[in-house]
């Protein structure tokens, strides 16, 4: 008992020093670009707004300023090998997902010689990958228009992973692979429907492809009846 009292709080000091260098990095961030700058001197004030404009996400540190409860998971971390004329070369490849629990996602990989230089280098690739996702209550057993579920049937895809998510019904959970509950709970989704095709042992390629899927609610063009499972304003 004693031990896991321990682990408990070794994870909250790291929680909290994660919190304390985020928040170092934003007081000393100086933006390279004029959307950085935006945002810095607080013209943009959300993230919704970030996206309604047409912009990307240039700079991590945006993503820190207009999502404060932003949130990581290691996905997957693998040591790989080069073959050189020096012989073998090691590195770490780590993959990370970050999420805010509402609406927006992103997917990070990034190599290194050492360990936490590359799951930093994987934490900010995958807040330049930051994506929105829609949601709402497409399905045809539910009428709650509550935004726990998609609106429609999306597709996504890497390499030969194939991932179908279908809406549910309030009430269905997750009925998605254990890899990609957490995506899932990244966007605040908890009832969906998923097919999947391929070799979905593959880790980061079945979230990568999950990933997609979400990302491919905010490709279709709104139609009335969607619009309306959205409570979208026409």
């Amino acid at each position: 008992m004693a031990k896991r009292e321990r682990r408990a709080e070794t994870e909250a000091e790291r929680q909290v020093r994660r919190e304390g260098d985020k928040q170092k990095a934003i007081s000393e961030w100086v933006p390279s670009t004029r959307i950085g700058k935006m945002v810095k001197d607080g013209e943009i004030t959300s993230m919704d707004d970030f996206f309604a404009k047409g912009y990307k996400v240039m700079e991590p540190e945006i993503a820190d300023m207009l999502l404060p409860d932003i949130r990581d998971k290691l996905v997957e971390f693998r040591k790989t090998a080069r073959i050189t004329r020096q012989g073998r070369s090691f590195s770490f490849r780590a993959s990370v997902l970050i999420g805010d629990g509402e609406s927006y996602i992103g997917l990070g990989t990034a190599k290194d010689k050492e360990r936490y230089p590359a799951i930093t280098k994987a934490t900010r690739t995958a807040k330049l990958a930051l994506r929105k996702v829609r949601k709402g209550c497409g399905s045809w057993a539910c009428r709650c228009k509550e935004q726990h579920s998609i609106p429609f049937k999306v597709d996504g895809n890497s390499s030969s992973v194939r991932v179908s998510l279908l809406p549910a019904p309030r009430g269905t959970g997750l009925v998605v692979g254990d890899k990609i509950k957490d995506v899932m709970k990244f966007v605040g989704i908890r009832d969906v429907w998923s097919k999947c095709r391929g070799n979905t042992a593959s880790t980061l390629d079945f979230v990568a492809a999950a990933v997609d899927a979400l990302a491919a609610t905010n490709d279709v063009r709104l139609s009335q009846d969607i619009a309306a499972k959205l409570e979208a304003k026409r």
